[in-house]
């Protein structure tokens, strides 16, 4: 198996840059022993790397983008071909992850992240839940390969899922892997040894990219173009990669807005759309969007979620039908309080894709629109109304 992935990675050594360059090896050390890993069929995996005794053992499930992107031009990060490269030759083109862990890989898919479903979104989680979090788990660790424009939601929708505090890094690259200075090879290393690191777990799920740690329910794409695109605005990167080692800033602790919901029974995700705000939008779309099936509604609304006087009609029309309309910002940073409107649920610190995923996880378990409601404003409007003179 050795002598086949080493032709691999000549192969493919020039995917990520002058990592690869490196023998797909580890360096030797004494006393290990390389043995044939246990495929591990029934997750389809596709790629096992030869076993090293006392490393820990981590899933790479693939779904596709930039990261496994190619071109004919090596200087092409615009036009380039997301979803082309495949698990094997993405893992064994970075030979230095041999140091840091055991790697089996999936290939769950290998498409744009544009063009992940609501159901693929589901199936990933379900996936990961079991690789992770049954008794029968192997894996210490998973690293999801993704594409960066819907990354933030996967991870999101990752983090409000997860059953287990095993850490769950999401990676991706703004360079496909044919281009001069090609940014996944690194970013796949510090992800794998990010989700190995001790200190990463109880964390939630992780972001990383570009040498930066976040936390999903914070983290967002930022530049649609630039290496440093992924970033947390507000609440800022909880650490960082020095030489491709995890550096955290503070002890493991979880985001104050928190919550995690089991989906192991919930076979589909409702349909829930998102509506955009701008000067004097009448939002009639939101007619068509729930003659059309949806079961809820996501308004990226002006400033802190306004909507504008010529949209309230329709808003209202949508809620007198049973129809939950959550305000987020389409400035994707800061709060969107309630109350505002009395008929709508405020999204509070969520952007609008982070608000769609969390209300298509309640309205799929069942949840009211009072509860809904309550899910969503709850912990902050408990802040904004704090009465600190009983606290002192």
């Amino acid at each position: 198996m050795l002598a086949k992935s080493l032709a691999a990675a000549v192969a493919v050594a020039a995917l990520f840059g002058s990592s690869c360059a490196a023998p797909l090896v580890a360096p030797a050390k004494s006393a290990v022993q390389l043995v044939e890993r246990d495929r591990g069929s029934d997750f389809n995996v596709t790629y096992s790397s030869n076993y090293t005794e006392h490393l820990p053992r981590t899933l790479i499930i693939a779904t596709g983008g930039t990261i496994a992107g190619s071109s004919a031009d090596n200087t092409d990060t615009t036009t380039y071909t997301a979803g082309t490269v495949g698990i094997e030759q993405l893992i064994v083109a970075v030979p230095e992850l041999l140091n840091v862990s055991n790697v089996d890989g999936i290939q769950f898919s290998n498409i744009a992240s544009e063009s992940i479903s609501d159901g693929m979104a589901l199936n990933l989680s379900k996936l990961v839940n079991e690789a992770l979090c049954s008794n029968a788990s192997k894996w210490d660790a998973a690293v999801i390969t993704h594409g960066t424009d819907t990354l933030e939601e996967t991870a999101f929708f990752i983090d409000a899922t997860l059953q287990c505090d095993k850490p769950v890094v999401v990676v991706g690259a703004m360079r496909p892997s044919t281009a001069i200075g090609a940014d996944g090879g690194n970013n796949l290393l510090s992800a794998v040894t990010t989700a190995v690191t001790p200190a990463s777990r109880n964390r939630g799920t992780l972001i990383v990219l570009n040498d930066r740690i976040c936390q999903a329910l914070y983290c967002q794409k930022t530049q649609a173009n630039t290496v440093d695109t992924f970033k947390s605005p507000e609440q800022g990167f909880i650490g960082t990669l020095l030489s491709t080692k995890p550096v955290y800033y503070s002890t493991p602790s979880q985001p104050t807005f928190k919550r995690v919901y089991d989906l192991s029974n919930v076979t589909s995700l409702p349909p829930v759309e998102i509506l955009i705000g701008y000067q004097g939008a009448d939002l009639a779309l939101m007619d068509v969007a729930v003659s059309g099936g949806a079961k809820g509604i996501v308004i990226a609304g002006v400033g802190s979620g306004s909507v504008s006087e010529t949209g309230k009609d329709h808003v209202a029309k949508a809620v007198e039908q049973g129809v939950p309309v959550v305000r987020s910002t389409k400035i994707n940073v800061g709060a969107v309080p309630s109350p505002a409107y009395a008929n709508t649920i405020a999204a509070g610190l969520l952007n609008p894709v982070k608000a769609r995923r969390l209300l298509q996880i309640l309205l799929a378990l069942g949840k009211s629109n009072d509860e809904v409601k309550q899910a969503f404003e709850e912990q902050l409007q408990g802040f904004l109304t704090l009465d600190l003179k009983k606290h002192y």
